[in-house]
């Protein structure tokens, strides 16, 4: 074996469930792999963020909604077919507050309000099979408090 060794890096993703008062989901229209998809905001945890603070920057860089988040729903894993990298999807329920910005990341083509039926009738649009699974949680009530993941910097 030469050269340098490849060392095996997880991805550390947030990813956020936030439902208006008429059971819509905030969803994100984007570009991914070639594909045009719906996914929940979502996105890395920048090197020395504190997750609730990538929850909000997510949320309002993909849709331009400032949210408050609420609970933590649970830590999920994937491995994307497309390129084998294995993410590590820590997904919260959140608050919208306001739209604050039109104004959306590169990438992006649009934020929708969705309902469940609307995401189930169109399974191939979704990113992975993750979207789904987050939501349905949520509705069956998974819910814990924010401190159950430990951040140093929140």
């Amino acid at each position: 074996m030469t050269g340098t060794p490849e060392v095996w890096t997880p991805h550390a993703t947030v990813a956020v469930i936030v439902e208006d008062p008429d059971g819509r989901f905030l969803m994100v229209e984007e570009h991914s792999d070639g594909r045009i998809v719906f996914n929940q905001p979502a996105g890395h945890i920048e090197e020395n963020e504190a997750v609730l603070d990538a929850v909000r920057r997510e949320t309002l860089e993909e849709t331009g909604w400032a949210v408050e988040p609420r609970h933590f729903l649970g830590l999920y894993t994937y491995v994307a077919p497309a390129n084998g990298v294995t993410y590590y999807r820590f997904c919260y329920a959140a608050d919208a507050l306001e739209r604050v910005t039109e104004q959306l990341d590169d990438g992006i083509i649009a934020a929708h309000w969705l309902t469940l039926d609307e995401l189930r009738a169109q399974p191939d649009r979704l990113r992975s099979p993750l979207v789904l699974r987050c939501i349905e949680d949520y509705r069956n009530g998974r819910r814990y408090p924010l401190d159950v993941v430990v951040d140093e910097k929140t």
